[in-house]
């Protein structure tokens, strides 16, 4: 239960912390009103199943093969997000969301999860993050674990962004006049990225 806790919280920042996916739902909210903004929030949200997926399949196949492969993942993973959340600690931040011209909602729809689906950087995340909350030795399979912490995170993903569609033109409106605010939560993000990555590399 405390690992479900921390993936939760981990998962939240993460998906508030400015980014492309969350960044195109709210311009398309500013741009094509709340319908628009919900739709590519349910979009984006459920390209999640794709990566969870394949994460999901791909680990426990390599874990089968040889536990210790799985052991210099994890390991590579935890340097892999630590090198992620530098980066967002030195970014500048979301000072805007850029308008685009209006599609119908199927398009984008359509758009938002062909978007996620066929981001290669978003299924490598997806392989270095989840297993971080993984017990090779709990009697439930890696696959069925990770597919589990896969949905936790795609209904989070639905909730906050969501909200971020549902008030994508007072968000667009804030973070113009508090361009700064990007910048606090690019490093909320980047703390959770750094902490995650340690917490694997001094772990027994």
């Amino acid at each position: 239960m405390n690992q479900i806790a921390l993936f939760a919280a981990a998962s939240a920042a993460i998906t508030v912390a400015p980014g492309p996916d969350n960044l195109q739902v709210i311009a398309r909210g500013v741009s094509q009103g709340r319908a628009a903004g919900l739709v590519a929030a349910l979009g984006f949200a459920a390209g999640v199943v794709f990566h969870t997926t394949l994460a999901a399949f791909g680990i426990a196949a390599l874990l089968r093969a040889s536990p210790f492969a799985f052991h210099l993942v994890k390991l590579a993973g935890g340097a892999y997000l630590i090198w992620i959340g530098v980066k967002a600690l030195t970014s500048r931040g979301l000072s805007e969301a850029h308008t685009r011209p209006p599609q119908r909602l199927s398009t984008v729809f359509r758009q938002s999860v062909l978007g996620n689906m066929l981001n290669p950087k978003v299924t490598l995340f997806f392989i270095v993050f989840l297993p971080q909350f993984v017990d090779p030795s709990a009697p439930t399979s890696v696959a069925v674990q990770m597919i589990g912490l896969g949905l936790v995170f795609m209904l989070e993903t639905v909730v906050i962004f969501s909200l971020f569609g549902l008030s994508a033109g007072a968000i667009g409106a804030w973070l113009k006049r508090r361009p700064g605010i990007g910048v606090w939560l690019d490093r909320l993000a980047g703390a959770t990225f750094v902490a995650l990555g340690l917490r694997v590399a001094l772990r027994d």
